[in-house]
């Protein structure tokens, strides 16, 4: 059953906009996809596992949501993945940058390059290429959020590429907002504290998983900030468990 079923149509709030996201197959990006199909939302879905997009496009339901592989971190990738959307639809209202890695606990001088190359090709340079691509399709008025994570804003030690490729995705997230405000897309900055997602597996598998935020938390707050109206904005959204940052 589609999830838009459980929502009346005239509460979708959401209705003839299109959103596009990223690493949409698992935690806060599968959890804003099902949010915006509720308000409406035709979905361009991407991930690498095609087999899990097929799956979500089924859940939520195939009239709603285009679904294709792509791998962010590849430019071609990007380009075929855009190449197949413009025979899809003319315009992107809404862009969430969700994609991202994190890397097993190591200090800096235990830190593999590669793993600091493919931590930063996904996290920073993955939100670039699609964020370019994309632009080209929103019109006025369109928004765009990047997960960066609280580890945009603060370190931890044992994750120096984690945390230098947020603090990166932080930068180009700034200054994508200031270039962009002529144009009336919103950028926000969406910086969530600990949310129980499959990430923890390789950052700390032994984290008390029971103190985090639901994905489905983080997700309905991202949709109140993308409903607020065209002369608002919320610049950076940040959001905690109560606990703390764990």
């Amino acid at each position: 059953m589609s999830t838009g079923s459980k929502t009346s149509r005239s509460s979708q709030r959401l209705r003839k906009q299109t959103a596009l996201i990223t690493g949409a197959t698992r935690g806060i990006g599968l959890a804003i996809a099902r949010a915006l199909a509720d308000e409406g939302c035709q979905l361009l879905l991407t991930g690498r596992n095609e087999k899990s997009l097929d799956k979500i496009r089924r859940e939520i339901g195939a009239a709603k949501v285009f679904a294709y592989p792509c791998d962010v971190r590849d430019p071609c990738s990007v380009d075929d993945f855009f190449r197949v959307v413009r025979r899809q639809i003319k315009q992107i209202d809404i862009l969430i940058n969700n994609a991202g890695i994190a890397h097993a606990n190591l200090r800096v001088d235990q830190l593999p390059y590669p793993v600091w190359r493919d931590v930063f090709a996904t996290n920073v340079d993955g939100t670039f290429l699609v964020t370019q691509t994309a632009l080209e399709l929103m019109g006025r008025g369109g928004t765009i959020v990047n997960n960066l994570s609280i580890a945009a804003t603060r370190v931890f030690a044992g994750s120096a590429a984690y945390n230098a490729s947020k603090h990166a995705a932080m930068g180009l997230t700034d200054t994508l907002r200031e270039e962009l405000r002529p144009r009336s897309i919103r950028v926000i900055g969406l910086i969530p504290g600990a949310t129980d997602t499959d990430i923890w597996k390789t950052l700390w598998p032994q984290a008390p998983r029971k103190k985090m935020m639901s994905p489905e938390t983080v997700a309905k707050i991202v949709v109140e900030a993308i409903l607020l109206p065209a002369n608002a904005t919320v610049e950076n959204l940040e959001i905690l468990p109560t606990v703390g940052t764990l």
